[in-house]
């Protein structure tokens, strides 16, 4: 079932501790089931979630842990892999038959390599365009801007600037639990090397309609979501935006 227009849920969030699982679903992945039952039930069955893990190399340890915190969570939960190659012939097709697109996260510059060498960014643009809701996590959440910060290259943290492009400006992640992020942000946003940038902590997410921002959203108590942007001065401001907590 499309949501009501296109929608991109832009995420630090969506997993929980759990007592026996590596970890289980948390308020955020239920949120973009959610999105996509805007318009009436779902198709019959559970909900459909398709993981693209490719930020991770399709580890496919990681893969049975998300089949697992699936099944707790009364989803079905299947993967677009690319790694040796596809494990579909059409991939369009294949992802056409779920409510939600999940990506993971890991390294968001082998993410973009890779989806570019199979044709992905047009294909997920045309899905995202006719409803199906793309979300994600950390590299799963950069990819749809034009760029951010990230340790794809090695331990310091550096810009990418070759995102997707179907959200304007910079996303960063993690602001919270990684303190390098912050700092290089600002001085990237300042010096006009990224442009204005929506931050997410850990627990946080962002929702897109097109290309504008809805709301932030948590799934957790008091973690904040900012924009920082270039100022007058060239300067970076930080500004807090308001943040709606999920149950």
């Amino acid at each position: 079932m499309p949501a009501s227009a296109p929608t991109i849920l832009a995420t630090s969030a969506g997993y929980r501790p759990h007592p026996r699982l590596r970890f289980g679903f948390g308020p955020m992945m239920a949120f973009a089931i959610e999105l996509a039952r805007e318009q009436g039930p779902l198709a019959e069955g559970p909900p459909r979630i398709c993981n693209i893990g490719t930020a991770s190399g399709d580890d496919k340890s990681f893969q049975r842990d998300m089949e697992e915190a699936a099944r707790e969570a009364g989803y079905v939960l299947h993967h677009l892999s690319l790694f040796a190659q596809p494990n579909v012939e059409d991939t369009e097709g294949y992802l056409r038959g779920y409510d939600v697109l999940w990506v993971n996260g890991g390294s968001v510059v082998n993410l973009l390599a890779v989806w570019r060498a199979h044709g992905l960014p047009e294909i997920l643009h045309r899905l995202w365009q006719d409803g199906v809701v793309l979300a994600g996590i950390s590299a799963g959440s950069i990819c749809w801007f034009e760029g951010g910060v990230t340790d794809s290259f090695g331990p310091d943290l550096q810009p990418v600037t070759n995102g997707l492009g179907f959200l304007p400006g910079t996303n960063g992640v993690h602001m919270d639990s990684e303190d390098r992020r912050r700092p290089l942000l600002r001085e990237l946003v300042a010096a006009g090397t990224l442009g204005p940038a929506l931050c997410t902590d850990d627990g946080t997410g962002l929702l897109f309609r097109g290309d504008e921002l809805v709301e932030a959203v948590a799934e957790i108590d008091g973690a904040r979501v900012t924009r920082i942007e270039r100022g007058a001065d060239g300067a970076a401001v930080e500004t807090d935006l308001p943040v709606r907590r999920l149950r």
